[in-house]
């Protein structure tokens, strides 16, 4: 049960590292170009939650952030038992919203650097970070999980 937390802790660890980089590497603005135009790393900080959303409203971030990770272990010890998509996705989703919770405990902002541009569409995907792109692919993850789920019982009902 326990053998998935090694995930949450692989992405905080790549999160904070990556972040470590970027902030001792690159000034804040700065961006190196390496698929122009769709791809680069850029230094930014955001204090707000995604996209810059509720900026400065630390109190609230801290306290939905506990509530999520007391969700997320809870149903991690109760509804994932004997269910590896589904825990795995949890351990994403856990190590994702702790890797944004260090930044916004210990500098008060999360940093940023992915920097996407779809120039087909030219769209700017908004400056993202690992915990993000863990929480993104844990929340598709979720979704997968609960199809299956559904038809899998969809099948148990038919029997």
């Amino acid at each position: 049960m326990y053998k998935y937390y090694g995930l949450a802790l692989f992405a905080v660890i790549i999160d904070q590292w990556t972040k470590w980089l970027v902030v001792k590497n690159m000034e804040l603005g700065e961006r190196i170009s390496i698929w122009d135009p769709w791809f680069g790393l850029l230094s930014h900080r955001n204090r707000g939650a995604a996209w810059g959303m509720l900026e400065g409203q630390m109190w609230l971030f801290t306290i939905v952030t506990i509530g999520v990770i007391i969700a997320i272990l809870y149903f991690y010890h109760t509804e994932a038992k004997g269910k590896p998509l589904f825990q795995i996705s949890l351990m994403l989703l856990l190590g994702g919203a702790l890797g944004n919770f260090i930044d916004r405990l210990f500098r008060g902002e999360v940093v940023d650097f992915f920097d996407v541009f779809i120039p087909i569409i030219k769209y700017d995907f908004p400056i993202f970070n690992i915990a993000d792109a863990a929480l993104s692919i844990a929340v598709v993850m979720l979704f997968i999980t609960i199809i299956l789920e559904e038809k899998a019982e969809k099948k148990k009902v038919k029997k």
